[in-house]
Formats: C-alpha cells, structure tokens, sequence
C-alpha cells in the first residue's frame, strides 16, 4: 500500500527532514534568547503583568484582566473572556523577556479591539481545524483502501479536510508577526523599555516567530506529501 503507515518511503523522509530541522533550529532559538534575556532585568523594574497591563490600559482596554496561570510559556490572550493570561515566569518575572511575551500577548488584545481580520479569521475556523486535523488523515485512509473513483473522492475530502491545518497555520503568520509588531510599538511609545531593552524584545519575538514558520511549513508539506500519495495511485 501507499505512504510511511506500511512502508519505508523516501519521499516522505526527504519531504519531513527539511521541516523537521526547522522546526528544531526553530525552538533552540527560542530557548536560547529567552534563556538569554530572561537574566537582562528590566532598568525601571517593571514584570511582564505591569507592563501588559500599562499598554492595555492605554488602549482603553481597563475591562480586560490579566492572569497568572501554570506552565512555562504558556501565555496567551482569550478573546472570548477577554483575559490575558500569562505564565509564572512571565507575569512577574521583571526582565526583557518576560515583558516582551507579555507585551506581545497584549498585542493580541490590541488586535481584539480593532477586530483585526486575521484574527477574527483564526478563530472562526478553530472549531473545523480541530475536528479537521484528526479526522482528515482517518478519511484519506480510508479512501485509499477504497477502489475507483469514489475511493479517490472520499481521499480528496480527507486531504481537503487535513489541508484546514495549513491554511490555519498561514492565518496563524500575520496574526504573530502584527501582534509583535504592535507590542514593540507600545513598548516604545509608552516609555515601557528603553531602545537597548527593545533590541532585546526583537530577539525574543523574531526567534519564537519562526516556531510559526516552521509550523507552516510541516503543515504545508504534510498536505502535499498525502497529495503525492493520492498521485501514485492514479
């Protein structure tokens, strides 16, 4: 039969390696310029949870809070409770990188406001790329076990189904990039850091920017392998 499920394919290796050095080149980086910065302590003394709440407040966003939750680096902002909430390190930890995070969190709320198209965009279709992203695959193998042209449709509709993840993962780009991109303007506007400090900021965000990336990228190639697979068997 077909793809690395029942044999040792080529294809799928040289098409996964390439994405998968990425993607580990990727997360070093990240750790490394967190690990870097997290030991830079902020000159005024501000933590991550002072300087998110300074720039939402300066956006008019009072009635959004800001939460210490478990695990590292597991921040985020919630746009349907209207909670930004951030990890232990991050919410009190009074270092470049801890504010950056954070401050880029609170980014995702200053999009939030403005309803910013990418994001109103992720979120609709988070519901179908969860179902999606499992049921996809289960269906194309089906489909592959089936014979004719109604085995090749019902394929189809399960690389259509899996393909909602890259498309997921491509909305997922301008809606980092923008929210870091916003977080580095606050930070600068609103006298949070100083340049030097930003400079800082820059490194943290543009390492953890390519996780995005390269999430793209093993999406993407995911998608085409499961194509080149339906390919072979026509």
């Amino acid at each position: 039969m077909y793809g690395p499920f029942f044999y040792f394919d080529w294809l799928y290796f040289v098409l996964a390696i390439p994405p998968l050095i990425l993607g580990l080149w990727a997360q070093a980086r990240v750790k490394g310029a967190y690990s870097q910065f997290s030991k830079v302590r902020t000159a005024n003394g501000i933590n991550g949870a002072q300087a998110a709440r300074r720039i939402l407040d300066l956006a008019g966003l009072q009635h959004v809070q800001i939460e210490r939750v478990g695990g590292t680096l597991s921040d985020h902002y919630d746009p349907r409770a209207k909670v930004l909430r951030l990890s232990g390190d991050v919410y009190g930890g009074a270092t470049v990188a801890s504010v950056g995070v954070a401050a880029h969190e609170a980014g995702h709320a200053l999009q939030d406001k403005v309803s910013y198209g990418p994001m109103r965009l992720r979120s609709a279709i988070v519901p179908a790329v969860n179902f999606g992203s499992w049921l996809g695959p289960i269906i194309f193998m089906l489909g592959l076990f089936m014979s004719g042209t109604f085995g090749s449709s019902i394929a189809v509709f399960g690389i259509l189904l899996f393909g909602l993840t890259a498309i997921f993962s491509l909305v997922t780009l301008p809606v980092e990039f923008d929210a870091s991109k916003r977080a580095k303007q606050e930070l600068a506007t609103a006298g949070i850091l100083s340049p030097q400090e930003i400079q800082g900021v820059d490194k943290v965000l543009d390492a953890a920017a390519l996780t995005y990336v390269a999430a793209a990228v093993q999406s993407i190639v995911t998608v085409l392998y499961y194509v080149a697979i339906l390919g072979r068997r026509r």
